[in-house]
């Protein structure tokens, strides 16, 4: 199982970006996809999950800003992130759960400058 992050880098405070996993080895389709971030100094924190059947949540501090979605034919997950702030600064990561097991993307950093 590999997911793949990227997107990631540094944008000033009201931009956007729009961070990529690439997932293989996993029945993507069926899977429950999510986004996490840890930030300097802070316990790590879902961020956006998504289910098989586009059912979406998110972190109250997100809500209306970020935007999760899957290709399920490209095998992909997205974060669509706009409005950014600098609190948004973070190592973000893809995650899922298959077989019982969890596996994480290797990270991708996001810093927003203010």
């Amino acid at each position: 199982v590999q997911l793949q992050a990227s997107g990631g880098g540094l944008v000033q405070a009201g931009g956007s970006l729009r961070l990529s996993c690439k997932a293989s080895g996993i029945n993507f389709g069926i899977n429950t996809m999510n986004w996490y971030r840890q930030a300097p100094g802070k316990e790590r924190e879902m961020v956006a999950t998504v289910t098989s059947r586009n059912i979406e949540d998110y972190v109250d501090s997100v809500k209306g800003r970020f935007t999760i979605s899957r290709d399920n034919v490209k095998r992909t997950l997205y974060l669509q992130m706009d409005s950014l702030k600098p609190e948004d600064t973070a190592v973000y990561y893809c995650q899922t759960v298959f077989r019982g097991r969890n596996y994480w993307g290797q990270g991708t950093l996001v810093t927003v400058s203010s």
